[in-house]
């Protein structure tokens, strides 16, 4: 039986589901767009599917601020893949604020890896 494309290493469902922004902003880059596109229409094409929208931030400003902005990271990314006919009953978005870096620093280059929305899919 061949492996699920978000579990199959070869495939851009499973290694491309990570979005990325810039200081203190939810706002989606234009260059994510193709990326939430794919995950869109897969999603919507595998309508008893479901994944984690998992906002995040870097360590810069308090806990109770960078919890807000991973929520409205992880909103804007719930809000663009309902666009391609994700249903609200297939996503859950939840916030992790400063608590799950990608990346271990205190300069830019480690910052502009945590600020960041992660799609979690089932991992089987």
């Amino acid at each position: 039986m061949a492996l699920p494309a978000y579990l199959d290493p070869k495939n851009a469902i499973a290694t491309q589901r990570s979005v990325y922004f810039d200081y203190d902003i939810f706002a989606i880059k234009p260059e994510f767009a193709k990326m939430l596109e794919m995950h869109g229409k897969f999603l919507a094409g595998n309508p008893k599917l479901s994944i984690r929208v998992q906002g995040n931030a870097d360590e810069r400003g308090s806990a109770e601020y960078n919890l807000a902005l991973g929520q409205k990271r992880a909103d804007a990314v719930v809000r663009a893949l309902k666009v391609y006919g994700v249903k609200d009953s297939q996503m859950e978005s939840i916030s992790f604020g400063r608590e799950k870096p990608k990346a271990i620093g205190h300069d830019e280059a480690a910052w502009s890896q945590n600020r960041r929305v992660d799609l979690e899919y089932p991992n089987k």
